[in-house]
């Protein structure tokens, strides 16, 4: 990997404690849809529980924008404190790209694409770089979180299916009770029964996960008692979010 000095250009909140960051895209720096940067903070002294200076992350914007931008959960680390504390304009260093989690070449064969929170980041680029590109291959999200509030570009996404025949959404939320904002979509865990109905007839395609690791282990023993074979199951796995 190589490495990238940059400023942080607007930051914003996405969703109930998640927040995106824009950085400037350095001259030269190139990455495909799915993969990450490693940001390098510079800590305090004053926080000895957490000495970590880098974190990785997927890049959520695509190729074709003109900035980099990646989403969190806001945690109480010390990380996530001096990120949360950047101001405009900071200098950040970044490293990469970085991972191998991307679309598969041949768009006879659909993709499904399976996140937990978070995990939407890969995919967000993914689908941004594919609407771009008018990409001729049917693309279906399962996209599951505890709520509404929750959930980060949901609404973009939604926007992103009434424009886009090839692409569909299906949003699930598990914690309903705890929600102040109107569902009207699917409720509950993902299970393969929800798989079956999102896939419906299409032919060989190719699944994708990506969240903690718990909910990618899991989902991947739901698509194993649904048939699919590991071979055809792609996965990320998020850690400290």
């Amino acid at each position: 990997m190589t490495t990238y000095a940059t400023t942080l250009e607007a930051r914003e909140e996405i969703a109930e404690g998640t927040m995106a960051f824009h950085l400037r895209k350095p001259i030269g720096f190139d990455f495909n849809p799915g993969q990450a940067i490693d940001v390098i903070l510079t800590l305090k002294a004053s926080a000895p529980e957490d000495k970590s200076t880098r974190h990785t992350f997927s890049i959520v914007s695509a190729p074709f924008e003109d900035d980099l931008v990646i989403a969190t959960r806001m945690r109480d680390s010390a990380y996530k404190r001096a990120l949360k504390s950047m101001t405009v304009g900071s200098p950040v260093t970044i490293d990469g790209p970085s991972g191998s989690l991307g679309l598969h070449k041949d768009p006879a064969r659909a993709g499904i694409l399976i996140a937990g929170g978070i995990g939407i980041t890969p995919f967000m680029s993914m689908l941004r770089q594919a609407a771009n590109d008018q990409r001729q291959q049917r693309l279906i999200l399962l996209y599951s979180n505890r709520r509404p509030e929750d959930a980060a570009f949901l609404a973009e996404l939604q926007q992103v299916e009434g424009k886009n025949p090839n692409f569909r959404l299906v949003a699930t939320m598990t914690q309903m009770h705890a929600s102040h904002l109107p569902w009207a979509g699917q409720t509950g865990l993902i299970t393969a029964e929800l798989v079956h109905s999102a896939v419906g007839d299409l032919s060989a395609p190719i699944f994708y996960i990506a969240g903690p690791p718990g909910m990618v282990e899991a989902m991947r023993q739901t698509l194993n008692r649904a048939g699919i074979d590991d071979d055809d199951i792609r996965s990320e796995e998020f850690y400290g979010y």
